[in-house]
């Protein structure tokens, strides 16, 4: 019986409730240890096994899965998936291969590789958890969860904040330290009142005249009242002036020291292997001169259970008393006879570390090759810590500077940037290998970017290198000017250049971004055209690259003003990291998807794009990106009209990260006829590299276009001449399929505008016919029906106006709607005003549903749909569910008639 917890209880029954009902849901428990946790979810688990008609139960039978971390496996990658699913690992076949492959892995049961991304483990878990709920609601309850792998923690928190509309229900309880889960709801479980701890001891049978000061000790904390019950009737005059959670833990190790030797030393055993796996035990034991009928007493006094093959502590504080109230020899003693007794090499790693107190390299072997096996399962985390280890009792200074060096670049693959520095600060005066030094360098570089200082990373990989390039350093030159490019530093893309030249090696790459730093367009565009061309010819080419280096491959594209090339390779990217699971990669490339549907006019798939990027960027911890994806938005938010978007983004943007942000606010301006501030936003231009990135490249026709409402022209002169050289050079043959019209274009529409020559207008818009950036081509529309009904020239006017109106109306953009219906308006169309905004399909959508209808258009089952999205199938078919209605359709066969 559950004593104070109605509230909590009825959260509870609600969570599962729903689940019954197809809705998922996940919830965190936290509290200190003894306030309940447990005993919480073991209601709930007998609870939720009873069928619940009031509660929407429709007769199918709720199927419950269980995990409880184990504090001594914290280490071992994987240990409580292997736990969650083992007993449902049949239903493995029914993943996508990517998926079942990464579980099979886990499990055990299928071939180890190094795995290219660890959160496809835990898409792999949440399909599998949705696979189940097929058969009926699923309740998953994990305890001690601040106990758990990491890697078990990474992917079950993965696919807890996933879950929608499968019929599942998670719950995780925690202590208050040591467990994080952002985005999960917490209900926090606070110490019993003093009614509900009276009536707790009233049903034990204490007397009343006693029962105060037990609350009083006990502060209410649940365990601590039955523990402080049982230990006055044994020793009624004993006072402890301890924090409730040391007393507990105190009168355990007190009545476990009241145990026979043998049961102690059985006991010991049991907690040194944690998971309670019997005959493992029984090996141990056995070599240690004891055996299960030791056992007998702390069975007796309400300690441990053993029942169905596993051995079990009733609290997790008695495993601790018991292992902590041990002296060192015996649990040596302990450790080295369960090393000596496992079959599973994992195990074995884990026991004889606990007992290596000195190097010793053939341990250090071992746990070597324990953490490739996690390393080879993604488990990075917890291969980190192995490799961590076996360094650390290595006898080998070389090997000891490998594998830091390794545990440092799986830290920072698994997300722990600071982690992933202090192990190569660590490894860095060990190692005399250039290839090594040269992987440290690029993992401080790399943690340095991840923090969010890419000039300085770029400047901590030039210190390492010499006056010229050598084999080992090219690549790490080719990253600094990489991370030098994308903060906007031309010093460090132009000494990185300069090295590479005085090695001999040529990076053309790297020359292209020297020359557009010194705004040499003529020559450097071409260069990365010609890389660009490369990357479209062999588009499935995935390059063991530098990762910014392969960031800056995305964005040749948009740097070029290629918008069809960017958008087709940024459109390959994400399929391919979709087909693979690649979720750590996929927010920039989406990032890049994002910024050419911008351009192309597709606003609602740039901001769906957008919101897969954030969600998954942060839960992988990617603060850079996340502000980055604010570009993205600000530019959408500034056609639209929406100010106070515009500012929110503003404020929330780091001032390194503000240009792109800045760039929108131009538009902003100039389309609410704010000229001033217009130019004077980015007056002068972006200095060096910025002036490249993809707002700053059309910024330039905002400037002359609030330059000349100002009447000065000469203030953006700077800005187009800039602009016409980077057009001028697009448009140069070569063999890159590269071509930019729209910027060809843009260049006469500043023209026309500076010269009052119409001629320009007329020029702009057959290049504007060619294609690309709708809004662009709206514009000069609207300026040119301006010119027209200024020259009284009214029926040419109308015909520019409409066709501007209708593509501004597409893209809601309110004050350019304002801007034309004005000169329609004053070009004679009095018809105007009652025109209304076209309904648009995809705006009745939200930003999920969108990719889901795209996905299921063009004929893309539930379960393909699940694995691109990151979803599940049951997800994928709530959304179209919810969007049918919507668009007026009723099945998929009707999507395929409608234009999306």
């Amino acid at each position: 019986m559950l004593y104070g917890r109605t509230t909590e209880q009825e959260r509870l029954t609600q969570l599962v409730a729903a689940a019954r009902a197809g809705c998922s849901g996940a919830l965190l428990v936290r509290g200190e240890a003894g306030i309940g946790k447990t005993a919480l979810l073991d209601w709930l688990a007998e609870t939720a096994a009873q069928p619940d008609p009031e509660h929407g139960d429709d007769g199918r039978e709720l199927r419950i899965l269980r995990v409880t971390g184990i504090e001594p496996e914290a280490d071992l990658a994987f240990g409580g998936l292997v736990q969650l699913l083992w007993p449902v690992q049949s239903r493995l076949d029914a993943l996508p291969e990517p998926q079942a492959a990464a579980l099979r892995a886990v499990l055990g049961t299928g071939v180890e590789q190094r795995g290219p991304d660890r959160f496809l483990t835990g898409l792999a878990v949440l399909t599998v958890l949705a696979d189940l709920a097929e058969d009926g609601p699923l309740l998953c309850l994990v305890d001690d969860a601040q106990w758990l792998d990491q890697a078990t923690a990474e992917a079950l928190l993965f696919a807890a904040r996933r879950l929608a509309a499968e019929g599942v229900a998670m719950v995780l309880a925690g202590r208050d330290d040591g467990f994080s889960a952002p985005g999960i709801p917490e209900l926090r479980l606070n110490r019993l009142g003093f009614e509900d701890s009276s009536r707790l001891l009233a049903d034990r049978g204490r007397a009343p005249a006693l029962r105060s000061q037990i609350i009083t000790e006990s502060a209410g904390n649940p365990l601590a009242l039955i523990e402080f019950d049982s230990a006055r009737r044994d020793q009624p005059h004993q006072h402890a002036p301890l924090p409730v959670a040391d007393r507990v833990f105190s009168a355990f190790r007190s009545q476990i020291g009241r145990l026979p030797e043998r049961t102690r030393l059985m006991m010991l055993v049991a907690a040194a292997e944690a998971r309670g796996d019997l005959p493992l035990l029984l090996r141990a034991s056995e070599l240690l001169g004891v055996d299960l009928g030791d056992l007998e007493e702390a069975e007796r006094s309400g300690l441990m259970y053993v029942m169905d093959g596993t051995v079990t502590f009733r609290h997790p504080l008695i495993a601790s008393a018991t292992y902590q109230g041990s002296v060192l020899a015996r649990r040596i003693a302990v450790h080295r006879a369960l090393a000596e007794a496992a079959v599973d090499p994992d195990c074995r790693a884990r026991h004889l570390l606990a007992i290596t107190t000195a190097p010793d390299q053939d341990v250090a072997l071992e746990l070597a090759e324990a953490a490739a096996r996690a390393r080879g399962r993604t488990a990075y985390a917890a291969a980190s810590g192995l490799f961590r280890h076996a360094a650390r009792i290595s006898t080998e200074q070389e090997t000891r500077a490998a594998w830091l060096t390794e545990a440092a670049t799986l830290a920072l693959a698994g997300g722990h940037a600071a982690q992933a520095d202090r192990l190569a600060e660590e490894a860095d005066p060990l190692q005399d290998d250039p290839a090594v030094g040269a992987t440290i360098a690029s993992v401080r570089a790399a943690v340095v970017f991840e923090l969010g200082d890419q000039s300085e990373a770029a400047h901590g990989l030039l210190a390492r290198v010499g006056d010229a390039a050598t084999p080992e350093t090219s690549g790490m030159l080719r990253t600094a000017a990489a991370y030098g490019w994308l903060a906007g530093d031309e010093d460090t893309v132009r000494a990185a250049g300069a090295r590479l030249a005085a090695g001999g090696c040529s990076d053309p790459l790297v020359e292209g971004l020297e020359r557009l730093c010194e705004d040499d367009a003529e020559h450097g565009l071409p260069l990365l055209a010609g890389f660009l061309e490369r990357r479209l010819d062999a588009p499935d080419i995935r390059d063991v690259d530098e990762q910014a280096v392969r960031m800056l491959a995305l964005t040749c594209g948009t740097i070029l003003g290629d918008d069809e090339a960017a958008l087709d390779l940024a459109s390959t990217e994400v399929r391919w990291c979709r087909s693979q699971g690649i979720i750590g990669e996929l927010p920039y490339a989406l990032d890049v998807l994002a910024q050419n549907q911008v351009l192309a006019g597709r606003h609602r798939d740039a901001e769906a794009s957008v919101t897969e990027a954030e969600e998954i960027a942060r839960d992988t911890g990617m603060r850079q990106r996340l502000a980055r994806l604010a570009a993205v938005r600000a530019r959408i938010a500034a056609i639209e009209g929406d100010t106070q978007r515009v500012r929110e983004l503003a404020e929330a943007t780091p001032e390194a990260l503000c240009t792109g942000v800045d760039c929108a606010g131009v538009l902003l301006d100039l389309g609410l006829g704010d000229f001033d501030s217009a130019l004077n936003r980015l007056t002068p231009p972006p200095p060096g590299p910025d002036r490249y990135i993809w707002l700053s490249l059309s910024t330039a026709a905002d400037q002359v276009e609030a330059a000349v409402r100002l009447g000065q022209p000469e203030r953006a002169e700077e800005a187009l001449r800039h602009f016409e050289n980077w057009a001028a050079a697009g448009a140069r043959p070569r063999t890159s399929a590269t071509t930019t019209p729209w910027a060809q274009a843009v260049v006469l529409r500043c023209k026309a505008l500076l010269t009052d020559q119409p001629e320009h207008y007329a020029q702009a818009l057959h290049l504007h016919e060619k294609g690309g950036r709708p809004f662009e081509r709206a514009r000069t529309e609207l300026l040119y029906g301006e010119w027209l009904r200024r020259a009284r020239r009214r029926n040419e006017a109308r015909e520019m106006l409409r066709s501007a109106l209708t593509t501004f109306e597409r893209l809601q953009a309110e004050p350019w709607m304002r801007r034309a219906r004005a000169e329609l308006q004053a070009s004679g169309d009095h018809l105007v005003t009652a025109r209304m905004l076209a309904d648009n399909l995809i705006d009745r959508l939200t930003p999920q549903e969108l990719q889901v209808v795209r996905l299921a258009k063009d004929g893309s089952s539930s379960r393909e749909i699940a694995a691109q999205l990151f979803l599940s199938p049951r997800t994928v078919e709530h959304h179209l569910y919810k969007a049918y209605p919507k668009l007026g359709v009723g099945s998929r066969q009707e999507l395929v008639l409608l234009d999306l």
